[in-house]
């Protein structure tokens, strides 16, 4: 059995069901004194018909209402007549400029630029130093201590640096140039010497170094300073190569040598054999 709810709800009358107290909900609305729709459920329950009345009433509506295309020649015309507004005019300052500010270099710059180049291209070691509040005497008496060792001391803002490493070969050693650095120099590599004389400046800090075209870390350049100088190796490599070759030669001239000492000891033993075969001839005749 369906029941329209609608229509069970409109049909009974407001007297139908009188107030009463107990069971029956009465719910009473903003404007007037009403029976409500619980009301006819509590009695409708009773019928055996809510279950029904439940399922119609809580049951998705269906859609009788479309959208209807619009013609062609409607959405042409409103396609036509649809309204563009105008374009917003930007209050001038409001967006940054697009046109690049060419920054001249700065004369005092390019000549400090020129003489690091200087520097990179005469030295083969170039080494980074971070000073830490080294006062004037204490630099004074370092850069004497260094000029011992042909080692000398430069200094160059952090900017000039940068702006010259980042289109060179050593683009690696700026990250070095942080804080306020020094520059040791010299045009031999003299790690070692410059360790030693670091030694007493405990102010001034190694952070690496550039040897022969080679970046090396502060334990790069320690390791480098333990190994052998360039006049001992070549020393060494001399004997090594003249040894291997008197011993080459030694070699060659062994089997020479016991041949004939062989050959040697053969004819001595023949011409001492035929001097005692010759006595025993003689007698025998």
């Amino acid at each position: 059995m369906t029941v329209n709810a609608s229509f069970v709800l409109s049909s009974l009358p407001e007297t139908l069901f009188p107030p009463k107290n107990g069971s029956d909900l009465v719910c009473k609305t903003n404007t007037e004194t009403g029976y409500v729709k619980l009301a006819v459920l509590a009695t409708l329950q009773l019928n055996g018909i809510a279950d029904e009345l439940n399922a119609v009433r809580h049951g998705s509506k269906a859609v009788t209402r479309h959208r209807r295309p619009m013609h062609i020649l409607k959405q042409k015309l409103m396609a036509v007549t649809k309204y563009i507004p105008p374009t917003r005019v930007v209050p001038p300052g409001a967006y940054p400029s697009k046109t690049k500010h060419v920054q001249e270099d700065d004369p005092f710059m390019s000549v400090l630029q020129r003489n690091l180049n200087k520097v990179f291209q005469d030295s083969k070691m170039v080494a980074v130093v971070q000073n830490s509040a080294s006062n004037a005497e204490d630099m004074l008496i370092l850069k004497h201590r260094l000029n011992k060792h042909g080692i000398t001391v430069k200094f160059f803002p952090n900017q000039v640096v940068r702006s010259f490493l980042k289109d060179s070969v050593y683009a690696n050693m700026a990250p070095l140039f942080i804080g306020p650095t020094v520059m040791f120099v010299s045009k031999e590599p003299k790690a070692k010497e410059m360790l030693s004389t670091l030694r007493a400046s405990p102010q001034m800090t190694l952070l690496g170094a550039c040897i022969d075209n080679t970046l090396l870390t502060a334990q790069g350049v320690v390791s480098y300073s333990k190994l052998p100088s360039v006049a001992v190796v070549r020393g060494e490599l001399v004997s090594g190569l003249t040894m291997l070759t008197s011993h080459t030669a030694s070699m060659l001239q062994h089997h020479p040598a016991r041949l004939s000492a062989l050959l040697q000891q053969y004819v001595k033993q023949q011409s001492s054999e035929d001097h005692t075969q010759a006595p025993k001839a003689a007698e025998a005749t």
